[in-house]
């Protein structure tokens, strides 16, 4: 099999596993930032998930460049 191929798999299950590990912690840090909505510590924790949500985003983009650049170097 070729090494892009690999690449694409590997980073697609590397990329899967840490965000559904993250997942928890970000959902208790939404629910505590929704319930103590005039605390000055929701500064640091919304943006904590703000982070997680480009960076998820980022791994999506970068995902589906892989998966069209390997058809493309298999088929096209």
């Amino acid at each position: 099999m070729d090494l892009l191929l690999w690449i694409t798999i590997g980073f697609i299950i590397i990329g899967f596993v840490v965000l559904t590990s993250m997942k928890k912690g970000m959902e208790s840090k939404v629910a505590f930032i929704k319930a103590n909505m005039e605390d000055e510590e929701n500064s640091s924790k919304a943006k904590s998930v703000i982070w997680w949500i480009w960076s998820t985003t980022a791994w999506g983009i970068v995902s589906i460049f892989l998966v069209v650049w390997c058809f493309r170097n298999h088929f096209g």
